[in-house]
């Protein structure tokens, strides 16, 4: 692939490669999108209007304020009428408010989706989603809203700024060097997709620093997910036809090894794995660790070795249709997993919490409790909250 002559207009943060800029006449997609409040007052975005709910993520403010934003739309589809909802939480979860609605040009040509909420280092709440036309027909950008404030319930948002290229739906790593990584990719579109994207100043910033190859006929939709090990190596694992492919980089990533089959057995979906407080990992997924299900029998897995081996899982929820694992560990050591359920008919946005040694010790019990203290965040349309 030629090399990419990129140009950074730093008036309005946006960030694009001029090979795609010229590719694509319709350039509406780098138009700052509308902020909505209070969307569910306007009938255009309320809840009952919705047939398509999924592709959540959660964020806790420090003072225990919850945050999810997921996208939806009027038609049971991913296309032009897709849209971004943040909603927020100031009872753990047990009761939910949507403030924003983030739409780039209602009934226009351009979606907004993929959405992803995070707390960052200094206590700065990022939301983060993607703009493109159609499902990949254009170059898809990542942009971005934060706040100062992320206990209030309705804070100052800066304006919507674009950061680069591609889409980033999984959590940014902080590194143990302060540096920040972004997981952007341009799935399908173009080699080299599965993008290290880092900041050395507290996300003023942001340029490309390496990318992992996904071979041609393995490609899906990235959603990688990138994990510093104890002895400073990269650990990126990526979706792929065939399940979860992982890459290693030992230059802060630079450059990747080559991508390969992962012995974590997945189904083509988002997955979820994060470093607890502890320092052990979690992994979310379908199934057990050494077989490939569809999206179903969503699992949580404890790592004590750095991801060499895992241990038995702690069954999240067993039903068919549910998908798309996010979320955080307080520092009280409890785990808030936040998934989809029924895209296209329920509408389901579900959270649930546990702790490291509920997963340690998985029994039925700890199953049981995990199920009842599963919360309903939204639920579109006509779907009914599931008992």
């Amino acid at each position: 692939m030629p090399s990419i002559i990129k140009l950074l207009i730093v008036s309005t943060g946006i960030y694009l490669s001029t090979n795609f800029a010229n590719a694509q006449e319709d350039k509406s997609f780098l138009e700052v999108p509308d902020l909505i409040k209070h969307p569910t007052s306007n009938n255009n975005y309320s809840t009952r209007s919705r047939k398509f709910t999924g592709i959540p993520s959660l964020a806790i403010s420090p003072e225990g304020r919850f945050w999810a934003v997921w996208y939806t739309g009027k038609t049971a589809a991913e296309d032009q009428n897709n849209y971004v909802v943040l909603s927020t939480s100031d009872d753990d979860g047990q009761s939910w408010t949507e403030v924003l609605a983030i739409d780039p040009d209602g009934a226009g040509p351009v979606r907004a989706f993929d959405p992803e909420i995070w707390m960052d280092p200094t206590g700065k709440l990022w939301v983060f989603w993607a703009q493109t036309i159609e499902h990949d027909g254009t170059i898809a950008g990542v942009w971005t809203i934060t706040t100062d404030d992320p206990n209030a319930k309705e804070p100052v948002w800066t304006a919507p700024r674009r950061l680069h290229d591609g889409i980033m739906m999984c959590k940014p790593t902080v590194l143990s060097n302060g540096e920040w990584m972004l997981p952007v990719s341009t799935w399908r579109l173009t080699d080299n997709s599965a993008k290290a994207v880092v900041s050395i100043d507290a996300g003023q910033t942001w340029r490309e620093r390496g990318a992992v190859q996904v071979p041609e006929k393995f490609r899906n939709f990235d959603e990688h997910m990138i994990i510093e090990k104890k002895n400073g190596i990269l650990w990126m694992l990526v979706r792929t036809q065939y399940g979860i492919g992982e890459s290693i980089s030992n230059d802060l990533g630079v450059s990747w090894s080559p991508l390969v089959p992962s012995r974590i057995q997945h189904p083509a979906a988002r997955f979820f794995i994060r470093r607890l407080n502890s320092g052990n990992l979690l992994l979310v997924k379908h199934g057990p660790i050494d077989k490939r299900i569809g999206r179903s029998h969503l699992m949580a897995f404890i790592s004590r070795d750095d991801g060499f081996s895992w241990s038995n899982g702690l069954l999240l929820d067993q039903r068919p249709g549910v998908s798309y694992p996010d979320g955080q560990q307080l520092s009280d050591g409890s785990i808030h997993i936040i998934y989809d359920y029924d895209r296209r008919n329920a509408q389901n946005i579900l959270i649930t919490s546990f702790t490291e040694d509920d997963v340690l010790s998985a029994t039925d019990n700890k199953m049981v409790e995990v199920f009842e203290r599963r919360m309903v965040v939204s639920e579109g349309g006509e779907g009914e909250i599931p008992e």
